[in-house]
């Protein structure tokens, strides 16, 4: 068996989402416009839950750790992919990579449990009010919160180990825009069957049983919401759920097609594509779908910058 150690490059290139020059702009532009929105939405939602204390509840600190994992996911792929985009030098050290591999796999999963924990939040606030506030205490939620984090560590600890010990002699080259474990299989000249299984119980276990335990809370969600005989209760209700269940949606199918489907029914092109939605486009969206959609975070929003304004107004006389 050949010694990885003798076929681990000191370089590999990131081909990027395109090598067609007119594409890479688009690209690029894109994916400019796309982090921009990121860093800017997740920042003024984590400043607004921070300064409102109206906001000040397990569902908020729930949802200020999602914007905190969001701008770390986007912030750990996204600046790699503008500069390989329109720059000749495509180029990442194998050091960067392994970093880049590690955290994005630390933080995909966190945000992958994390979504399910605040499924389990509107669980109990819709299914079990009158018990909320002794269920979900500020000790259970700080308890809980580290368990995406935990999971996210001991996971990518596993996953980046056995795929650096593989030998990567068929070409340094990675069609892709970041430095993710399928493309990097694909590299091997050994049989990567057993990375193959350790990925699979891998996303069977944390995707598989976040999403269960989603729908589950839904289920139990639903039903009770249909218990309630106002039709505008019934709404009011519903709509609070209606952003997690399209966050929800968009991101574990995301997920479950890279890293649950066989390696023959793979395409290159697509990886690619579903790997821009749930790195690049849904850290964007959270904050966009979550203020958009929440009457509370929106007049908090709109109270924060009243008060700006006329402390402002009141400096300059």
């Amino acid at each position: 068996m050949e010694n990885s150690n003798q076929t681990l490059p000191s370089w590999f290139f990131l081909l990027g989402l395109s090598t067609i020059p007119q594409m890479q702009v688009i690209c690029f532009l894109l994916f400019v416009v796309m982090y921009i929105f990121t860093l800017a939405g997740n920042c003024l939602l984590l400043v607004t839950v921070r300064i409102s204390p109206t906001l000040h509840t397990p569902m908020y600190f729930f949802l200020s750790n999602l914007s905190f994992i969001d701008i770390c996911f986007s912030s750990t792929i996204v600046p790699i992919a503008l500069r390989n985009t329109l720059s000749t030098d495509k180029s990442i050290s194998v050091g960067a990579c392994v970093f880049q591999m590690f955290c994005s796999l630390v933080l995909g999963v966190a945000e992958c449990v994390l979504l399910a924990i605040m499924a389990y939040d509107r669980f109990v606030a819709i299914c079990r009010p009158l018990h909320y506030g002794s269920i979900m205490n500020m000790k259970f939620c700080i308890i809980i919160a580290l368990v995406p984090w935990i999971v996210g560590l001991i996971n990518a600890s596993i996953q980046v180990t056995i795929t650096w010990r593989l030998p990567f002699c068929r070409t340094h080259h990675v069609n892709h825009f970041f430095c993710e474990i399928p493309a990097f299989l694909r590299l091997s000249c050994r049989d990567p069957w057993l990375n193959e299984v350790a990925m699979y119980v891998a996303a069977g276990l944390i995707v598989l049983c976040s999403f269960l335990l989603t729908v589950i809370s839904y289920v139990y969600i639903i039903s009770t919401i249909l218990k309630i005989h106002s039709s505008r209760g019934r709404h009011a209700v519903f709509s609070t759920c209606t952003s997690h269940l399209i966050v929800v949606t968009l991101y574990y199918g995301t997920l479950m097609s890279i890293y649950l489907q066989p390696r023959s029914s793979h395409s290159v092109e697509k990886d690619k594509t579903v790997s821009v939605l749930y790195t690049v486009v849904t850290p964007m969206l959270n904050p966009i779908i979550y203020s958009i959609r929440n009457k509370e975070v929106k007049n908090c929003i709109i109270k924060n910058i009243k008060n700006q304004a006329k402390l402002s107004k009141n400096i300059l006389k």
